[in-house]
């Protein structure tokens, strides 16, 4: 069975070295998966007032669903400040919502986060991680996916240029199918 994956790219620059990273993991998706980008930079600001008048922007509701539609989700995000990036942390908060309705209940998950610097973004891997155990997404542990030196990793046309990086997603997508398989909500019917 092929299992939907939304991939979260934490980043809405243009040139995005996350955007280019998921788009080469998109290439060596196994068949099992189908990998596609939700997308999360016209996401208005989360403010709960809005969803308590019943009148939640359409985009809002667009990546609820949107989320809701998959059977897992994959992030590919930098760090800004040692955390995760406004745009991915607001897109947390409107899957989360309303109280009670929360997209992202149940959904396996993983991250690999990508950054041009040595620790490939380390501190925004861990603390998304710290968020996504509130949201009850178990996250897969193994292989880590910490992804430094990116700026080098591809080349003019933004393909994946190194075979060391490409094993790695490689195997750390082999590993993300087992765990979806392992983790993933079960009908109680």
């Amino acid at each position: 069975m092929v299992r939907k994956v939304g991939v979260i790219v934490g980043s809405p620059r243009r040139e995005s070295l996350n955007r280019k990273m998921a788009l080469a993991m998109t290439a060596l998706q196994p068949a099992s998966l189908a990998l596609e980008i939700i997308e999360i930079a016209n996401l208005p600001l989360y403010n709960q007032d809005l969803d308590d008048a019943g009148s939640a922007p359409r985009e809002w509701i667009s990546f609820r669903e949107a989320v809701s539609r998959v059977d897992a989700v994959l992030f590919v995000t930098p760090e800004h400040n040692r955390s995760v990036p406004a745009p991915l942390k607001n897109a947390l908060d409107v899957g989360s919502r309303p109280y009670g309705k929360s997209a992202w209940n149940g959904k396996p998950g993983a991250i690999v986060s990508v950054s041009p610097g040595a620790l490939g973004a380390f501190g925004a891997n861990h603390h998304l991680r710290q968020s996504l155990v509130f949201l009850n997404v178990p996250c897969l542990q193994q292989p880590e996916a910490y992804i430094g030196g990116a700026t080098k990793l591809f080349d003019a046309e933004s393909k994946l240029i190194n075979d060391s990086t490409r094993d790695l997603l490689t195997a750390f997508l082999a590993a993300f199918v087992v765990w979806i398989e392992a983790t993933r909500p079960r009908s109680t019917s």
